[in-house]
């Protein structure tokens, strides 16, 4: 594959553990691909900084996963950097990331994404791209919010707004499964209810995705407000109720099995947890998907 030029112009920080760090995009390979955006963050900012926090913390784990009996060393995942930082102007960098993917043949060339928020919008681009590469691609949305309005505060492609958006170019094709909502508007419950997006168990959630065709491909947008407070309390908009650790590595688990080609995770704000907590727990939950997403 040609090398995408200039997808790190600004400083970053060590790439994750286990990794090799490279500005090219390649058959047969996972990437890791920072987003550092919060312009539509509506509540607390500081979310364009995940994506270092992230792979700084990664140096604390190991590159062994005990859950999977996966390590990162086994594999082709490269760390391609963050995009261009413009951390008040979506469009400017969803576009940047949009004109250097949209040429790439996901399913031919093996070609898999695992994009570090930045806050929730940032995920219509790598949602997008996969779904116009999987046309029967299945979504998994883990939040603790519906993300279902119409635009928030005057801008389409808020963060309150992301699955609305990808509802838009869904069709019968697609599924849409949503976990871990606890918190929207009535018309957004009532959304979900109407279209059977809606999966209110654990139990019931595993056992949809154990059902899913393993040739069928799925990709996963987590924003980890999916995570109670109590373990994750570096995020901008905090829900009381939501799940654990051990509760995304029994999905994880599952995903591990099937087609899993796609991911984004989102909005960690590192400096409102000023015990590292937080950037531990989110480097951990990226580790555990780039295993599950490896063949």
């Amino acid at each position: 594959m040609d090398k995408i030029k200039d997808l790190n112009d600004q400083e970053s920080s060590r790439p994750f553990i286990g990794t090799t760090y490279s500005e090219a995009i390649f058959k047969n390979a996972t990437h890791l691909v920072g987003f550092c955006f919060d312009g539509t963050t509506s509540y607390r900012p500081g979310a364009r900084f995940g994506p270092d926090a992230i792979k700084d913390a990664s140096f604390g784990l190991e590159t062994y996963s005990p859950y999977l009996d996966r390590d990162i060393e086994d594999y082709n995942i490269i760390d391609t950097g963050n995009l261009p930082i413009y951390p008040s102007k979506w469009k400017i960098t969803n576009d940047y990331f949009h004109a250097n993917t949209k040429e790439l043949d996901l399913k031919k060339d093996k070609i898999k994404f695992l994009v570090m928020g930045g806050e929730h919008s940032i995920s219509y681009g790598p949602m997008r791209l996969a779904l116009d590469n999987y046309e029967d691609m299945v979504l998994l949305h883990f939040d603790a919010h519906t993300d279902l309005r119409d635009g928030y505060l005057e801008e389409k492609y808020s963060h309150a707004s992301i699955m609305r958006r990808m509802w838009d170019h869904m069709s019968d094709k697609n599924e849409l499964i949503q976990y871990g909502v606890r918190s929207g508007t009535k018309e957004e419950f009532e959304f979900m209810k109407k279209h059977n997006t809606l999966y209110t168990s654990l139990d019931s959630l595993c056992d949809k995705i154990a059902s899913i065709d393993a040739k069928r491909p799925i990709y996963m947008t987590l924003d980890l407000d999916f995570f109670d407070p109590a373990f994750m309390p570096g995020t901008g908009t905090p829900e009381a109720g939501g799940e654990n650790f051990h509760s995304f590595i029994r999905i994880i688990k599952i995903l591990k099995e099937k087609n899993f080609i796609g991911a984004d995770i989102v909005e960690l704000a590192p400096m409102i947890d000023s015990t590292g907590n937080s950037n531990a727990f989110a480097s951990k939950i990226v580790r555990e998907t780039l295993l599950a997403m490896q063949d």
